[in-house]
């Protein structure tokens, strides 16, 4: 019971975290590089060790289906990808990892994520 209200209160916390991204922006993004790695925090365990695979409706992939959220234009597709290249950059040896996430979790985010993926 208590994790279900723990889980609750993340997913909550996330969408008001992704509100409050989306309303108080730079106009040309609606997300900034600091939320993509917070979001990417609940996938912590499978990028460092690549396993339980995320599945739909769990923490990980809620994150990532708020980054999909959030990659509602080009720019912010732009930007995300620039955050997400610098996270693969950052923790090369899980690239794989961090690549895999949107496919495991159903998520299209309008471009690929792999570490040649040029962002423009």
């Amino acid at each position: 019971m208590e994790s279900q209200k723990a889980m609750t209160f993340g997913g909550v916390f996330l969408m008001l975290l992704l509100t409050c991204a989306t309303t108080t922006s730079q106009p040309t993004t609606a997300i900034d590089c600091a939320t993509v790695t917070t979001l990417l925090s609940s996938c912590t365990t499978f990028i460092t060790y690549g396993t339980p695979d995320p599945i739909p409706g769990s923490p990980c992939c809620d994150a990532m289906f708020s980054l999909n959220l959030a990659a509602d234009s080009t720019d912010s597709r732009r930007f995300i990808c620039r955050c997400l290249m610098g996270l693969i950059t950052t923790y090369n040896p899980n690239a794989t990892a961090i690549a895999t996430l949107p496919g495991f979790c159903g998520v299209t985010l309008g471009f690929t994520v792999d570490p040649n993926t040029d962002c423009n």
